[in-house]
């Protein structure tokens, strides 16, 4: 497996894959990204900034998430404590391709942000998932992270909405 930054090229499959990961969350009767978010303008901005990476196999894409290193909004407030007081990186929209679930897809991803993250200088990773997602908490965990508290979304068409937010320290 390698890891791909994504260009224009990979926009639509990049939304096919966000797409399947709706349905499934639909499907677990979860309201997380059932609002519009993400999107195609999210993953478009997401390419211009750089900050998007594909997990591609045998030129298949078998996964997308986002890597950003400004602070996010979200994790100014948290009811519970973070790990560390510094600097982070933060992983978001991860996303694996149906077909391609169990097979560890979302761990490798885990693990080049963890490197990305070790190569700009950070020393953690934070990430958030909705409360009831139980397969994204599960690969978080085996990944390494901890639950650090709840969260709650600022900003977007999720606003306010409840997470669970999660810290690896490098």
């Amino acid at each position: 497996m390698e890891f791909i930054r994504a260009s224009m090229e990979h926009i639509d499959r990049m939304c096919e894959i966000t797409e399947q990961a709706k349905c499934q969350l639909k499907g677990l009767g979860l309201d997380q990204w059932q609002k519009g978010y993400p999107n195609r303008e999210v993953w478009l901005a997401d390419i211009r900034e750089g900050c998007s990476y594909l997990a591609a196999e045998e030129d298949k894409l078998l996964g997308v998430f986002a890597f950003q290193t400004t602070p996010d909004p979200s994790y100014e407030v948290i009811d519970g404590q973070w790990l560390t007081d510094g600097e982070y990186a933060s992983m978001h929209r991860v996303c694996v391709a149906d077909g391609c679930k169990g097979r560890g897809v979302a761990g490798r991803m885990f693990a080049y942000g963890f490197e990305l993250a070790k190569q700009a200088g950070f020393r953690a990773v934070r990430i958030d998932t909705h409360p009831g997602n139980l397969p994204m908490r599960r690969a978080l965990e085996k990944a390494g992270f901890k639950a650090c508290g709840e969260i709650r979304l600022a900003g977007g068409c999720e606003d306010g909405d409840l997470r669970i937010a999660y810290e690896n320290c490098l």
